[in-house]
């Protein structure tokens, strides 16, 4: 049902689509309904893909980078001799790049040579980070759809193309079928009016909007960038918003390409042209003179010619509309510890809070003219005694050239300390981590509570220049090109589009699929608890953790008592936005494996929704539920038990938990039946 090949089985994800969304009246489709329209396969004639919609999608290009260890290890229990579309598979190295150790060298040997046996583009450690590589090797362009097993596959939507993340099990799925299952998410329109005063950045927009919009208003959504303010935005810009729409809340953020998108991939096709073939297996040709397999004048114009057919229709529907006027944007911090919370930097000046450790690194951040931009506040000054300043280029190619630039030279004279290409400190790995009661500022994407190092220590997001003058200063201050500007107060709204009223229907239980369930309550009220709340990411990329131990370290981050809580049978109620944060699928395993067998929210975020469902782990949203408990239990302790058990109803759509009785989205076919074959990876041995 998650490939849906027949009737019956397409008309079983629609029901479950019924029975969790609206369906729109609307005819037209926006951009991103267009995109996916395109890579859905398996539908009936005429159909119209919408928002909402489960569809069984074949994306144009799927990347894993250093988990393509765990995704190996899923592919092979699937059994299958080879990939089903080798060219549809990138491998990238990035995250731990700096871990000399026989352990990782080994682990990337193996990724290395598992891509060469199934002749998968392979990019080694060294190269880059690889949504940068992504882009700078053609794997983004507009129109196509690329997932990624990381959350920050968003970032592709700054050059027309629909990224979004996969989970490890659906990266597995898409190796053996070239396909996954995928619900079209509802779509805001994020209207840019005016243009960005000098001196402000992407940066300081993307943080605006997290730190503004920041009661969970785009959550699960993607976000469709427009208005005439686009124009004024670099590429570079784009995919910095994009890349950050993860942190806001929002599935996918894409940009309809115009006229610099177009200038920026002919720019690309000019250099990879002159620089030669990557030493990957698509570069091979049969003919006599190399062009590259995706950058080149042909491919770039069948983009072009598609770019009627694929803009949004007049009468499409947003869910939501966010209006926001670019000339009234400031510069600003986010932090500490967390995106949705900001402050102007002239607020922050006047406090002069303590810098040990400055950051330049990580996919959102780290391209030539964010190095160029830190490299102008630092030339010929020194970093601030008191600070270490670390900077690593997204890329190789984008360390070679701002070397010839003589930015990279600026930045070394002035005293950083050059990390290589990839994503180190940003996801908590080698050197320059944060150390209890130290201060970071950082132009990363992340600012989570223990992501950079220790819990104990503040994390603080702001654009290049502001960090390199913090780094400067030994304080957080902003870039001279903003001292003495004036700002006026910030012009954006939001209008909700008229919601359509839908039945909710009934829902027929499989024989198999339990009736009903009774557990104790396990409360942790917090909002946003994000996956390294709930599986610090120090144990993300190891593969020798069993399953025991990964239990041991459930909620680690979030509450250190969680361990003497938790029992077998326990329902884990969290509050709204649980599991926001990576693509991380140990943060729904690990709960697993630690004996919840039902996790309730307020809301959650989609990434972890998918991880759960793809590992057989059931959720459901009941908000009504986590407010009365948050009034009868308080908010005193990050866990607590409750004195009562819970009884659902999957048949009814009910849980009786004291004297009132919620209901819920009933749990449709396609759900009941990964959980009953444990998850997709089980679901796709059945098909093959």
């Amino acid at each position: 049902m998650v490939f849906p090949r027949s009737h019956q089985a397409l008309q079983s994800c629609r029901a479950w689509t019924r029975g969790f969304h609206s369906t729109s009246i609307h005819n037209g489709q926006n951009y991103v309904e267009k995109i996916a329209q395109t890579c859905a396969v398996g539908l009936e004639e005429g159909a119209i893909v919408k928002s909402g919609d489960f569809v069984s999608i074949c994306p144009t290009y799927v990347m894993t980078h250093d988990n393509t260890a765990a995704v190996m290890k899923k592919f092979n229990e699937l059994k299958v001799s080879k990939m089903s579309n080798p060219s549809q598979v990138v491998n990238t190295l990035d995250h731990n790049v700096q871990d000399k150790s026989d352990a990782n060298l080994k682990k990337y040997a193996d990724i290395q040579a598992f891509a060469k046996g199934h002749g998968v583009d392979f990019y080694p450690a060294g190269r880059g980070i690889g949504h940068q590589v992504m882009c700078e090797e053609g794997y983004v362009t507009p129109y196509a759809m690329v997932v990624a097993s990381d959350s920050h596959s968003n970032m592709y939507g700054g050059l027309g193309a629909l990224g979004t993340p996969v989970v490890r099990t659906d990266a597995a799925a898409i190796w053996a079928t070239s396909r996954t299952w995928w619900q079209v998410p509802k779509v805001t329109k994020v209207q840019l009016e005016g243009k960005l005063n000098g001196g402000v950045t992407g940066k300081d927009l993307i943080i605006t909007l997290c730190g503004h919009f920041n009661k969970d208003e785009v959550l699960n959504h993607a976000v469709e960038f427009t208005g005439p303010g686009v124009t004024a935005l670099s590429v570079d810009d784009r995919l910095t918003l994009a890349n950050m729409t993860t942190e806001w809340g929002a599935l996918a953020g894409v940009f309809a390409p115009d006229s610099a998108t177009f200038e920026w991939l002919e720019k690309r096709t000019r250099f990879v042209a002159l620089r030669g073939p990557a030493g990957v297996p698509s570069d091979k040709t049969t003919s006599g003179e190399w062009t590259h397999p995706r950058l080149n004048e042909t491919a770039i114009q069948a983009i072009r010619e598609r770019a009627p057919a694929m803009a949004a229709d007049a009468d499409a529907h947003y869910d939501q509309v966010i209006t926001i006027d670019l000339s009234t944007v400031s510069p600003h911090i986010s932090g500490p510890n967390h995106v949705k919370v900001m402050s102007p930097i002239s607020e922050m000046m006047k406090e002069k809070k303590k810098v040990h450790k400055a950051y330049l690194v990580s996919c959102v951040n780290s391209r030539a003219s964010d190095i160029a931009a830190a490299a102008a506040v630092v030339r010929g000054k020194q970093i601030h005694e008191d600070v270490d300043f670390y900077v690593a280029a997204a890329s190789s190619e984008v360390e070679a050239a701002v070397t010839d630039s003589g930015d990279w030279q600026s930045l070394m004279d002035a005293g950083a300390k050059a990390l290589p290409p990839g994503c180190g400190p940003c996801i908590g790995l080698g050197a320059g981590l944060l150390e209890d009661g130290e201060v970071g500022i950082s132009a990363t994407n992340r600012n989570f509570k223990g992501r950079m190092g220790s819990r104990n220590a503040e994390a603080y997001l702001a654009s290049p220049a502001v960090v390199a003058s913090s780094a400067l200063a030994g304080y957080i201050t902003s870039s001279p090109e903003m001292e003495g500007a004036q700002y006026g107060e910030l012009v954006a709204t939001l209008e909700k589009s008229q919601k359509v009223a839908t039945e909710t229907p009934s829902v027929t239980i499989d024989p198999a699929f339990p009736a009903s369930m009774t557990g104790n309550i396990l409360f942790c009220h917090q909002d946003n608890i994000n996956t390294d709340g709930i599986y610090p990411g120090k144990y993300t990329y190891r593969e020798d953790i069993s399953p025991e131990d990964m239990a041991k370290v459930a909620m680690e981050n979030y509450d250190t008592g969680f361990q003497g809580l938790v029992q077998q049978g326990d329902i884990l109620v969290g509050g709204f936005n649980f599991g926001s944060g990576s693509s991380r699928e140990q943060a729904a395993t690990c709960l697993k494996y630690a004996g919840i067998q039902l996790l309730i929210a307020g809301s959650f975020s989609e990434t972890f929704k998918r991880n759960a469902l793809n590992n057989g782990v059931l959720v459901i949203e009941i908000p009504e539920l986590v407010s009365d408990l948050r009034s009868s239990l308080g908010e005193s302790k990050n866990t607590a038990r409750t004195p009562e058990a819970a009884n659902i109803s999957f048949a009814n759509s009910t849980i009786k938990y004291g004297s009132k009785t919620y209901t819920f989205s009933p749990v449709g076919a396609v759900a009941q039946e990964l959980i009953l074959v444990g998850g997709l990876e089980n679901w796709v041995k059945k098909q093959i």
